[in-house]
């Protein structure tokens, strides 16, 4: 017998705000989270833009021991996994006497590698990296960090799948619980900010130069785009068999109903239309529901030319001309890549809870494909009880969940 998947916390650490209410709000003010930081124009760098990540104090919190061992996204993991649980209602003695499963979407530790590779050419000595470098530079950082402050003790695994890593944790997590191979799952998704992560992006001529007016320069779906804007942060959801939501009185917010994957199978780096159609309609195949139940899409749409246009073209090949609202809320955001298949669940769910759909910022003129979707280009108030969230990333990997209001 499969198990329902009940979503009983989340938290949140972003570039619109470290608590759910700040979150929220900057959604429906449609406030943008990006900023020109001039330490990457001195670098060299074609764009300066990125989202404006808050850095935690966590000094009073966790001892130096503990702290040396994490990069900058296990840091914006462990206050966005902690405020999940308290959302949850889950405290340490619970944790410690459960087996308790943990997920997390990450695909790099650059800065953490820079830092040590740097250290070594210049004081020709591998000494002196320091004891945490080998915990900070693994791609697994974040899940070997949660794991051992919250004393977690069921499946610790690192889901690395690029600009879908968050999603397809979250995919898997529900799987597991499905199945019956897990009671509850921590899972989520992480995204260092600093220059070192994205440099190479840069060097691709990946991201948008409009820095006269950064909070404009982020228009997916529009005409005019001209690139994505690097951001991150992390974001948490607390996962749990609905028996066991029940058993102990949890809040649940929402269940997920269905979790749909698959691979382009062509290039590296340029998406298709095959691809994500496929897991669109495996999400809502495995969902049970039918298309016209869904309320709302939250599209994977980067502000790129090529992937905007495919996924716009996935879309309509599975919906039609109904009348679902599209958005991409990463017109706000910039794209969070490995944390913004997690975040992007928070960020529907809140909406979906407000009652509101936020506006697909600097969306002002639609090209021939997006033309054919319903994208508000400004906050909405809009019922609903069921949406799809889309991501995708580099390798031609897809991942789309399927939520219910509970």
């Amino acid at each position: 017998m499969e198990h329902r998947v009940v979503i009983t916390g989340m938290g949140i650490w972003s570039c619109l705000g470290t608590t759910l209410e700040e979150v929220r709000n900057s959604l429906y003010s449609g406030k943008s989270g990006i900023i020109l930081d001039p330490e990457r124009k001195a670098m060299g760098f074609r764009s300066g833009l990125t989202g404006h990540v808050e850095t935690p104090q966590l000094k009073a919190e966790l001892p130096r021991a503990q702290r040396v061992y994490m990069p900058q996204q296990a840091q914006y993991a462990y206050c966005a996994t902690r405020d999940a649980l308290r959302d949850a209602r889950i405290d340490q003695d619970w944790l410690d006497s459960h087996e308790v499963g943990l997920l997390y979407g990450n695909d790099s530790t650059a800065d953490a590698v820079y830092q040590s590779v740097s250290t070594i050419i210049a004081k020709k000595d591998t000494m002196l990296c320091g004891s945490g470098a080998i915990f900070q530079s693994m791609n697994s950082t974040v899940t070997m960090n949660l794991g051992v402050i919250f004393h977690l003790k069921g499946i610790n695994l690192t889901v690395s799948g690029a600009c879908a890593s968050g999603s397809h944790a979250i995919g898997l997590g529900a799987l597991l619980i499905q199945n019956g191979l897990q009671e509850m799952v921590v899972c989520g998704g992480a995204q260092e900010i600093n220059a070192a992560a994205t440099g190479s992006f840069d060097g691709i001529s990946a991201f948008s130069t409009r820095e006269d007016a950064p909070e404009k320069a982020s228009r997916p779906f529009d005409r005019d785009r001209d690139g994505l804007v690097p951001g991150g942060g992390a974001a948490t959801v607390i996962l749990e068999s609905y028996e066991s939501a029940v058993k102990r009185g949890a809040p649940i917010l929402a269940e997920v109903l269905g979790y749909g994957f698959s691979s382009n199978g062509e290039h590296i780096s340029v998406p298709n239309v095959d691809g994500p159609r496929r897991a669109l309609e495996m999400s809502i195949r495995r969902a049970g529901i039918s298309i016209d139940e869904i309320g709302y899409i939250n599209a994977h749409a980067t502000s790129t030319h090529v992937g905007d246009t495919n996924e716009a073209k996935a879309i309509y090949s599975v919906v039609g001309d109904r009348k679902i609202p599209v958005t991409s809320t990463k017109g706000q955001t910039g794209h969070e890549m490995w944390m913004a298949g997690a975040s992007e669940i928070v960020y529907s769910l809140l909406m979906m809870k407000g009652g509101f759909i936020g506006a697909n910022l600097n969306f002002e003129n639609p090209d021939e494909d997006s033309a054919k979707l319903w994208i508000p280009d400004r906050c909405i108030e809009h019922n609903y009880n069921t949406f799809l969230s889309n991501s995708f990333g580099f390798g031609g990997t897809n991942s789309s969940l399927v939520v219910r209001n509970v």
